[in-house]
């Protein structure tokens, strides 16, 4: 299992030095935490994966969610927990959190990043290390939202920095710029 995540997190390709310093860091935690990295019970930090959706028709909007324990517009995602299949995580999480089954761009990593998620309940600050998968998807599909969003939008990637989206976001949209 840990070598078939280390070769999917190897065949990224960094499109920036910063991309590179995060494909390390996956690479290093990996190999330090081989029994728990896809686990929430790994205190520390564990590898997560998300959904960048972009609109199939125009490619000039992406599907965002209000994060209700965030309080931040998000692209959907979730916990690995135990799958070290990453790509399926996305798809799964992408379809629990909005209702929609999309198409996979590409199945190679479009970007990774890690970021603190603070205290919440009983659990502690620690750092999900996040996988991003590219999809394409109708805007037209009704979304459907879940308990884990306050709400669900089609942003066009013009206005993300309106929506006070973090820097992790804006990347995805500038990287899908280069891409459509």
């Amino acid at each position: 299992m840990i070598e078939k995540l280390l070769n999917t997190i190897e065949k990224y390709q960094p499109s920036s030095p910063y991309d590179t310093v995060l494909k390390d860091q996956f690479s290093q935690f990996i190999r330090s935490n081989p029994d728990n990295c896809l686990l929430r019970s790994n205190l520390s930090g564990h590898l997560t994966a998300s959904a960048w959706v972009i609109d199939s028709e125009t490619k000039s909007k992406a599907l965002l969610v209000n994060h209700v324990k965030l309080n931040r517009w998000l692209q959907p995602g979730g916990h690995a927990d135990g799958d070290s299949d990453l790509m399926h995580v996305a798809q799964k999480e992408l379809e629990e959190e909005t209702g929609i089954k999309a198409e996979i761009s590409n199945p190679q990593i479009f970007d990774l990043d890690v970021h603190a998620i603070p205290w919440h309940k009983q659990i502690p600050p620690h750092l999900h290390f996040d996988v991003r998968y590219l999809f394409l998807a109708s805007a037209h599909v009704p979304l459907i939202i879940s308990e884990e969003s306050r709400e669900l939008a089609w942003v066009d990637l013009a206005e993300l920095k309106s929506r006070g989206v973090d820097q992790s976001v804006l990347r995805l949209a500038e990287k899908s710029r280069l891409v459509f």
